[in-house]
């Protein structure tokens, strides 16, 4: 294991790549190698100050180290953001892994990488995320207790991904109210992108309410298979951005709101669960403002699979839960109200709001 405390000192580091401007506000950078497993991964820790850093691990078949590295900081601090805007006494943290998750996963890597996690001592709590699973938790657990989303049978709450769509859901009906008037989402069309696990809740609980549902999936396998499932339209994974939709949910992998998608775009609001949607939440969260988007922050409201694995830290309820996921909807209300009052960007809001309980330490 490598450990880089002093951030700044590594940014300095000439040619090196925590030059990156996502590094600048971490506390810790952990490198993990185990030749034997082949499990080569990071672990982020972005900020501690209300409480140690939960956040899942992907694995995913990264081009270079970099963009590992990129990722895995950018979704640590949206972890942060994420955990104080929703009340968690938790900080925010993430870990990557390299390697394709179908392939390249045995059960020893995710044991030995649970042992890098219980060096930590607490200070960061793994969970599972794109490319892992709830089995695969299992065997973290074996090395270490700091870890989330374990099957029921083992106290834990389960696949997290039922609440974090019904958080989605609560944001896309807030969106909907303040944008017109109505929560109720029947004859809406939303462009969903990306029927994972968290795609196909938010899919079925959207046409429950009898929206007219576009969608589209890099495995079009799966595509064919949910999209028959639920009555929905498949568009190809480019056209998602051209459909004439009134909501557009992007639930893949991030960063697809850049200058030229939002260009194409004809939707009215964004309300999607995947992270770190604003390829630069600088220029993309005014442009989107500019169009007359309403965007819904994801940190905020993709909240409810944190929430989910937060309650297990206190002894899992489920009820209790969803309770909490639900004030999803009036956050994101008073995230709009705040924009509008401060004419500045809801991501700009949601991150004020977040801030401020950093630094109340509440």
């Amino acid at each position: 294991m490598i450990e880089v405390k002093d951030v700044k000192e590594a940014r300095n580091a000439t040619g090196f790549v925590f030059g990156n401007p996502s590094f600048s506000d971490h506390e810790q950078i952990i490198f993990c190698h185990d030749k034997g497993t082949g499990l080569k991964a990071i672990i982020a820790i972005h900020n501690t100050t209300l409480g140690p850093a939960l956040g899942g691990t992907r694995m995913w078949n990264y081009k270079t180290e970099a963009e590992a590295l990129n990722d895995v900081l950018r979704l640590s601090r949206g972890m942060t953001y994420k955990a104080a805007i929703s009340g968690l006494k938790l900080g925010g943290g993430k870990a990557v892994i390299f390697g394709d998750s179908k392939l390249d996963k045995t059960p020893e890597m995710f044991v030995k990488f649970g042992e890098f996690i219980e060096s930590l001592n607490g200070k960061y709590i793994t969970a599972e995320d794109v490319g892992t699973s709830t089995s695969d938790m299992v065997n973290v657990a074996k090395s270490t207790k700091h870890v989330t989303g374990l099957p029921e049978s083992m106290g834990g709450g389960g696949d997290p991904s039922p609440v974090t769509a019904y958080g989605v859901f609560m944001g896309m009906k807030a969106s909907a109210k303040q944008k017109w008037g109505i929560d109720n989402l029947k004859g809406k069309k939303i462009a969903l992108q990306g029927v994972g696990h968290v795609g196909e809740n938010l899919l079925r609980l959207v046409s429950e309410e009898g929206a007219k549902v576009y969608v589209t999936d890099i495995n079009q396998e799966q595509l064919k298979s949910i999209a028959s499932k639920y009555n929905a339209e498949i568009v190809s994974l480019d056209g998602i951005y051209d459909v004439d939709a009134d909501i557009y949910a992007p639930c893949a992998l991030g960063a697809t709101l850049n200058t030229e998608n939002i260009a194409r775009l004809k939707c009215q609001v964004i309300s999607g669960a995947a992270n770190n949607q604003l390829a630069d939440e600088y220029v993309h969260g005014p442009m989107l403002e500019q169009k007359g988007i309403l965007y819904a922050p994801d940190f905020l409201i993709n909240a409810g699979g944190l929430i989910n694995v937060y309650s297990e830290l206190h002894g899992y309820d489920r009820k209790v839960a969803i309770q909490h996921t639900e004030a999803i909807y009036d956050t994101t209300l008073e995230v709009f109200k705040k924009a509008t009052a401060e004419k500045i960007s809801t991501i700009e809001a949601a991150k004020k709001i977040a801030e401020e309980r950093i630094l109340s330490k509440k």
